[in-house]
């Protein structure tokens, strides 16, 4: 029962920092120290039993959507500068780090697939198919980025 409250205030809490832009559907979870930044004209949307781990945290300068049952790992962040999707289903390992960053202006947003699995430290910066897993400690390159320097 406690746990439940001090996971609605800390939800609470963090709408009222992020002044609007971020939408939470029911159940979702946030571990302790979760940070989230979100840009002007940015959003962050969080389905239903979306979970964030403990000292998770997304930096949103576009559109962020974590779908139904996705889950971020321990220390595990998401920065977008063109937009990331997380399918309903994925989860991102510990401290792995899901980025578009590098995304050239106009990029479509930058995808994890529904069912997909990131392993903990992996770095992406690419899409990531439905169901397919990247392994701890791999790298996913966004595949403009990856043609051009073979």
């Amino acid at each position: 029962m406690m746990r439940a409250i001090v996971l609605e205030v800390r939800l609470a809490l963090l709408r009222l920092r992020t002044r609007g832009r971020l939408s939470a559907g029911a159940r979702v979870r946030l571990g302790p120290g979760v940070r989230v930044t979100i840009a002007r004209g940015a959003r962050v949307e969080l389905g239903d039993d979306v979970e964030l781990g403990d000292g998770s945290r997304i930096d949103a300068s576009a559109t962020v959507v974590l779908r139904a049952g996705a889950r971020l790992g321990e220390r595990a962040a998401i920065v977008a500068r063109a937009g990331v999707e997380i399918g309903a289903g994925a989860r991102v390992g510990d401290w792995a780090i899901v980025a578009d960053d590098a995304a050239p202006e106009g990029a479509k947003p930058l995808r994890v697939g529904e069912g997909a699995r990131v392993g903990m430290h992996a770095v992406v910066g690419g899409d990531v198919a439905a169901g397919a897993e990247v392994a701890p400690y791999g790298v996913v390159e966004r595949a403009e980025r990856a043609a051009s320097s073979s």
